[in-house]
């Protein structure tokens, strides 16, 4: 298997609401929340009629990208054996993409998204972590790992405990690991474990510019390179419309943003330059045509709604 995914198993369930709906349950048009009681995501969940549901969470939509770019990929991630969870199985199968999770009955529920589209089409976003972030050694199968030729990891699903444990056996057991910082928030909670990760156990590390310079603390981007170059990683930083670079060893490669886009929605952005990258990575391409990929696909992502081409 080229690349095996890890992380958090998100089944996005798409509603349509009124106006009222939002107001009715406190949540601030546009934004999204956190929920941490499950009595208050069944609340919520009881008086919606369901639209459409996908199979999400930041790793899985880059290992559906790297599937419909012809890939053979797998994916792991903690799923209940719910209604959702069933769909969230599902929905990786139709994308031909291999699931290496037996699901059972847990106590918490598979891991949703619920994105609210009101008429004005604003989308307000509800998360509820479920058993997604419970991720723990025991669901790491050693022997898929050891069979793929690079595993993919994500901050998102990084935490002290059990998830560091799983990460832990899955980085060990790899032949090549690739991780995404994923978010400004888990690069400031996770700081010290993070630089650890990227200075000695990634192969390659995904961020954003804002994720970098705070992680190293920098407020200059040569700093960045410099960093780079000094750990002989292999980084790689989207920065908005100022393009994307790749930094590895002593070489620096840059890609300008495409320009004149259409944007209706970033979700997905960070996700789909991964996977357009991996392929190439993992295809042999030079860095520039890897880069080239992951822009590809990182704008045209944002010219549609939702995570997936």
């Amino acid at each position: 298997m080229k690349i095996l995914g890890i992380g958090n198993a998100i089944i996005d369930v798409i509603c349509k609401v009124e106006e009222s709906f939002i107001t009715k349950n406190n949540l601030t048009k546009g934004t999204m929340k956190l929920i941490f009681d499950d009595i208050e995501f069944k609340k919520i969940l009881a008086n919606l009629k369901i639209v459409k549901t996908v199979s999400g969470g930041s790793v899985a939509n880059s290992i559906v990208a790297l599937s419909q770019l012809e890939n053979d990929v797998g994916f792991i991630g903690k799923i209940s054996d719910d209604d959702f969870g069933k769909k969230y199985e599902d929905g990786l199968k139709e994308e031909n993409v291999k699931y290496f999770y037996k699901k059972q009955k847990e106590n918490l529920p598979t891991g949703t998204c619920l994105i609210l589209i009101t008429p004005d089409s604003e989308r307000t976003m509800c998360t509820f972590l479920g058993i997604a972030g419970k991720i723990n050694e025991n669901d790491v199968d050693e022997h898929i790992i050891k069979k793929s030729e690079l595993i993919f990891l994500e901050g998102y699903l990084w935490d002290e405990g059990e998830p560091k444990k799983a990460f832990e056996k899955a980085i060990k057991n790899s032949n090549k690991v690739a991780m995404s910082l994923s978010d400004l928030f888990c690069v400031e909670r996770h700081k010290q474990n993070f630089l650890k990760l990227v200075k000695e156990q990634l192969d390659l590390t995904f961020a954003n510019e804002n994720e970098i310079m705070t992680l190293i603390n920098s407020k200059n981007f040569n700093e960045v390179i410099a960093f780079a170059k000094e750990i002989k990683k292999h980084v790689v930083i989207t920065r908005g419309d100022k393009g994307a670079v790749s930094i590895f060893e002593d070489k620096v490669v840059e890609v300008n943003a495409n320009k004149n886009l259409s944007i209706k929605d970033l979700t997905g952005a960070g996700d789909l330059f991964a996977a357009g990258y991996l392929h190439g990575f993992i295809n042999k391409l030079s860095i520039e045509q890897c880069l080239e990929k992951g822009t590809e696909l990182s704008s045209k992502v944002i010219q549609q709604i939702g995570a997936r081409l």
